[in-house]
């Protein structure tokens, strides 16, 4: 009997049987991927507009390659430097024939990628104050950068809407058909610019994408002779209608399966980046350039390599003749360049039709069945994004499909939560955040959106897995509402029964000195006015600024920590480290002073001397500097709801700490979610079943002796004789899936993946409470916490 997957891929194949597979290659899709990209088992790889994938045996050829060949500079005239020149000669052919341009008309300039390439173009262009530079409003940032050196000349910059009506699709008439719907203009200060270049010729630059980087939405090439050879129509009149148009065309994405013809749509200028062609080389890209736009080009830097001979005490310089020549400056990156003819050669096995229609086929069956589902209520899941109701427009995607996804009341679920829930499902997309950003929903509108793209050796299972996991974690069902778990009191799943006591305990005190280094327990511990006396009240940062963390640096799980109150001095080990580090806590003081940002607090800290900065250094691998927290200023969180309190608390003085004061973990909770871990029956690396202490969640408090989850419902709490406030569930991220085993950092999905099944709501997968001490009484110093202490709370 066949199972629904099946019967799915045979549906599919029903319809794009004839595109899918690459049935004519030496290999089909299956066998590619069996031979060429075995470390993608149990991986679903989504993120080919942001980086494709190299082939096992592409790097085969490149290391043969290296290993047979001696290659040199090619600006020496040795044997083995002429070789390189040739081998950087047949590269440079090969892009060409790529495009389908030829030598006579057009030149490679090879760059260290397609944003270097556009910035090439932007700082030789021949701008005037009577230029435009125009581009439409679908484009990757690097193409608005060259904005900047049009505004800086004087020149005006104008952004546009393409449009073009379903009958010329069909019937590939004038090219009236085609509209550019025009913004306001931009102009910076014309002071002191000159109205003309010394010719009196005035050049303007169209920009445009082959393809959408975002919405896939796939250009009509038929623009680059538009702006060249019609402008006056293109543009209605506009000022800017005369004077020399020269266009650019940004191939990056559009590139790696649907190169454009310059034999048919001669753009002066095509940009790309071979790692998004081919994977493999990164770092390396090119500018294809007309040779006559090449003559109009200003270069003003020259260096080694681009002159014929310049005078060190003369005003003399004599630059070489050839395109390539004068703008690849120094030494070329020419193994890299060698490189890419292996790349090529695998392309040219399958094709680039055969690409094209592969990719397209997997992404047209993604966003058909995306668009189709629907919620029980009848209201639709998804919101697709360059696919609009013009049919004519929908058959123009590339191999992309962006989006983002409603709940059952029209309300939106947050890339984040997203991407968070794709990564523990073995799905690798492209959606962006960092850990402590929530904001992928603001004022009801979501702030960015989930993008799923499709490469080369992508399958009909990654596409079916990928809408198996959307339907599976995003659509409501009648018998359940993925995202919107019912809320008892607080409580997010349902206490075990049978396990209550009158009132919990507190079971044990933990503090975290060195934010992401390992913590130390004590018995009773005293408060300060931000939590626990001392507790995140040190972090490490790096040279460039960074704040290190577990999640960054996994070795810092190896520095252990404790202080002594009584000696006043924290201890600090690593096992890379010799000497055990003392720091006296009220005299190893600071050097300096400085200030941090950590997500919407700034800090003033306090710096320490080099002995101390170069232990810590030393103890992860990487040059840091040790900070303590001296003062915070912040904002008062405007998130009042109580259910939806997840959110920072911006309301008390805090040390390091990413949302409150306290962390609580309630013992009980961790049984029962090793009981459900175990009940899923997913192993480890060494094939052991994963078991969490409470220690996995750093939590500051654990508390035991009352029901599983009973402190989602708490509103306010006392242990012993002091006071807190509930700030609601600790939203959880893949920390926690860091565990130390036989002195290694392991990563896994658990227990973030088990959790994610029954503690989701509102795009947060919560586990334990946050915490704020009440500080009506205002008696921090006299205030001490002890194990043992009953607790007493308050329902919400």
């Amino acid at each position: 009997m066949k199972n629904s997957e099946d019967e799915q891929k045979e549906e599919f194949l029903r319809e794009f049987g004839d595109d899918y597979g690459y049935k004519s290659a030496p290999k089909n899709i299956d066998q590619l991927r069996a031979t060429e990209f075995k470390r993608l088992a149990g991986v679903v790889y989504l993120d080919h507009a942001g980086a494709t994938l190299y082939s096992e045996a592409q790097l085969e050829s490149v290391f043969k390659d290296l290993n047979s060949n001696l290659y040199a500079n090619p600006h020496s005239q040795s044997s083995c430097s002429l070789n390189t020149s040739d081998r950087v000669g047949e590269a440079r052919t090969q892009v060409l024939d790529y495009f389908n341009a030829s030598s006579r008309e057009y030149s490679v300039i090879f760059t260290s990628g397609a944003t270097a390439a556009l910035k090439l173009v932007g700082e030789s262009f021949p701008w005037s104050s009577q230029s435009c530079f125009m581009y439409s409003m679908e484009n990757h940032n690097s193409v608005l950068g060259i904005r900047e050196y049009a505004l800086n000349q004087g020149a005006a910059a104008l952004a546009v809407d393409v449009e073009e009506t379903a009958d010329y699709r069909n019937s590939r008439g004038t090219n009236s058909a085609i509209r550019l719907f025009r913004h306001h203009e931009l102009r910076r200060s014309e002071r002191g610019l000159s109205k003309e270049d010394p010719t009196g010729n005035v050049y303007n630059l169209f920009a445009f994408p082959s393809e959408c980087n975002f919405s896939g939405t796939r250009f009509n090439l038929d623009l680059v002779k538009l702006i060249k050879e019609d402008s006056h129509n293109a543009l209605e009149g506009s000022t800017y209608s005369r004077g020399c148009w020269m266009v650019l065309i940004d191939a990056a994405k559009g590139g790696a399966t649907e190169p454009p013809d310059l034999s048919k749509h001669k753009a002066d200028f095509v940009v790309i980046s071979f790692y998004k062609i081919f994977g493999y080389p990164t770092g390396l890209g090119a500018l294809i350039v007309r040779n006559e736009t090449a003559k109009l080009l200003k270069k003003t830097y020259f260096s080694g390599g681009t002159v014929a001979a310049s005078v060190a005490d003369s005003d003399f310089v004599k630059r070489r003749a050839g395109v390539e020549e004068i703008f690849e400056d120094g030494t070329i990156s020419y193994l890299s360049i060698a490189s890419i003819l292996h790349g090529f050669r695998i392309l040219n096995t399958l094709t680039m039709s055969a690409i094209s229609r592969h990719t397209t086929s997997l992404a047209t069956f993604v966003r058909k069945t995306l668009s189709a589902m629907k919620h029980e209520n009848g209201t639709h899941v998804c919101t697709l994004y360059g696919a609009n109701s013009s049919k004519v427009l929908f058959e123009g995607m590339g191999p992309i499909v962006s989006f983002n996804l409603r709940r059952p009341d029209g309300s939106w679920f947050g890339y984040r939560e997203v991407e968070k829930l794709a990564s523990l499902a073995g799905i690798q997309l492209r959606a962006g955040h960092v850990c402590w950003d929530d904001h992928d929903v603001l004022c009801g509108k979501p702030t960015g959106a989930v993008r799923a793209s499709f490469g080369y050796m992508s399958t009909f299972e990654d596409a079916s897995n990928f809408v198996n996991f959307i339907k599976a974690s995003f659509v409501s069902l009648p018998s359940r509402t993925p995202g919107v778990n019912t809320l008892r009191g607080t409580t997010i799943s349902p206490a075990i029964e049978g396990i209550g006591r009158a009132n919990p305990r507190l079971k044990s005190i933990s503090i975290y000195p060195i934010k992401s280094c390992l913590g130390f327990s004590v018995s009773s511990w005293p408060l300060a006015t931000t939590g626990l006396l001392h507790d995140r009240e040190w972090l490490l940062r790096s040279t460039s600024g960074e704040i290190l963390t577990q999640k960054k640096v996994p070795d810092m799980c190896h520095i252990t920590t404790l202080i002594d109150l009584d000696l006043g001095i924290l201890f600090v080990e690593s096992p890379r480290c010799k000497e055990k580090l003392q720091i006296k806590l009220k005299s190893d003081f600071p050097v300096g002073k400085d200030e941090v940002n950590i997500h919407p607090q700034r800090y003033e800290v306090e710096v320490y001397h080099d002995e101390i900065d170069s232990w810590f250094s030393d103890a992860v691998g990487r040059p840091c500097t040790l900070l303590r927290c001296s003062g915070q200023q912040g904002y008062a969180c405007s998130n009042r709801n109580r259910i939806s309190r997840l959110c920072r608390d911006l309301e008390t003085k805090m040390n390091f700490v990413n949302e409150a004061q306290f962390l609580l973990v309630s013992e009980e909770s961790v049984n029962d979610l090793n009981a459900r871990l175990r009940s899923n029956v997913q192993h480890h690396f060494d094939g052991e079943l994963i078991q969490v202490s409470t220690s996995r969640f750093r939590p500051n408090l654990v508390v035991c002796g009352g029901e599983a989850y009973a402190e989602d419902g708490w509103r306010s709490l006392r242990i012993g004789k002091t006071e807190f406030i509930s700030l609601g569930g600790c939203n959880r991220c893949q920390m926690i899936n860091l565990s130390l085993q036989g002195g290694k950092v392991q990563r896994s999905n658990e227990p973030l993946a088990t959790l994610a099944e029954y503690r989701r709501t509102k795009g947060k997968i919560t586990f334990g409470i946050l915490l704020r001490h009440d500080d009506s009484t205002g008696k921090h110093s006299d205030a001490w916490l002890h194990v043992g202490e009953e607790i007493r709370a308050s329902l919400a």
